[in-house]
């Protein structure tokens, strides 16, 4: 079976997230404000203006070797003939990788970035985070896709998601009231974990407990990215240690990165589920070759058997359930498709800006 891996675009300079982020200096202007040039600054070295977590690489790196023939695409879209280079440069990329069967089909690299440097992540965050409820669940931490979210997060008992299932917070479907406009400083993205409300309660958890239910849970899905931040949360009572620590012990040691990852914090202290991953550009493919891998690393099933088919197939649309039995389509934004003709697989993850 081919299987085909591409991590593109994970670098777009655009303005997006939460300022849920715990900065290092005051002042701090919010993520969502940043002009092109802090983007470009900032994005790949994010540990120099928010406190971040460490997600630390083991001794063995998992080879991606050059493909035999290597590609180089060209295109003509609107009259204009364009190839990677032109594409990258006209909208400030900073890195594109394409694997194949575990070997590099194409690398390029863009806005002065080299590939040892990190750059973070946003919504392809959500994957990592989502990953880790399935190992956490092969290691009996996490009882059943289907336990109440409030087994693992007790502040949320009495609110409106009590009777929500992991499974429904892992689908952005939890029918809790949500606004995810990046464009409003008053949306719920935009003020969600800015300010610490309740001593000893993490700033997510405390601004999240307050929203009112807006439709019965897995009937509506609702791009969320503060029920990915509860994820986060979620997964580290579960576990007993920081998420970070639980993804280098899960995945990064285990298959084999290259360079530690970083992981930005809430002002909480905790990783935030949702958001702001960083790490190397050929590490982001071997999350996705782990993916393809059936979720295996170093020879042991990190993940159950049955948790990539589900969690890469699409399970609420519009509003709809599909029949598809669900555990992450929405939280893990992944899609995974066989095309009737080809043997071919192919993995793919999606944020806004990467």
């Amino acid at each position: 079976m081919r299987k085909v891996l591409i991590a593109a675009a994970v670098g777009v300079l655009a303005a997006t997230g939460a300022q849920a982020q715990s900065p290092l200096k005051p002042g701090l202007p919010s993520i969502l404000t940043w002009t092109p040039q802090q983007q470009r600054d900032w994005y790949p070295a994010i540990e120099s203006v928010y406190r971040v977590r460490t997600i630390a690489r083991g001794d063995r790196v998992h080879p991606l070797p050059k493909a035999a023939t290597t590609i180089a695409p060209t295109w003509t879209h609107a009259g204009k003939a364009w190839t990677v280079e032109s594409y990258m440069d006209a909208y400030n990329v900073s890195g594109v990788l394409v694997l194949k069967d575990g070997k590099i089909l194409l690398e390029r690299y863009g806005l002065g970035r080299k590939p040892e440097d990190r750059w973070t992540s946003f919504s392809v965050a959500k994957s990592v985070t989502s990953t880790l409820v399935g190992a956490a669940i092969q290691d009996g931490k996490i009882k059943s896709i289907h336990a109440p979210v409030t087994d693992y997060i007790p502040e949320l008992k009495g609110s409106g998601y009590d009777g929500v299932t992991v499974r429904q917070l892992l689908m952005m479907s939890s029918g809790v009231r949500w606004n995810e406009d990046y464009t409003d400083p008053n949306s719920d993205v935009a003020r969600a974990g800015a300010t610490m409300p309740e001593p000893g309660v993490n700033p997510l958890v405390s601004y999240m407990r307050k929203l009112p239910r807006a439709h019965e849970p897995g009937t509506m899905f609702t791009y969320n990215t503060g029920e990915t931040d509860l994820v986060g949360v979620l997964v580290s009572n579960a576990v007993g240690k920081p998420i970070s620590e639980y993804a280098s012990e899960k995945l990064w040691k285990p298959y084999g990165m290259e360079r530690d990852a970083i992981w930005a914090t809430d002002l909480g202290g905790h990783e935030r589920g949702g958001c702001c991953i960083s790490m190397t550009l050929r590490d982001y493919g071997r999350v996705g070759q782990f993916i393809l891998d059936g979720g295996n690393a170093g020879g042991r099933q990190v993940l159950p058997d049955w948790w990539v088919g589900q969690a890469t197939t699409p399970q609420i649309t519009n509003g709809r359930r599909s029949a598809a039995m669900a555990t992450s389509g929405g939280c893990a934004t992944t899609a995974a498709t066989t095309p009737p003709a080809s043997s071919a697989r192919r993995s793919s993850r999606s944020g806004r800006t990467g």
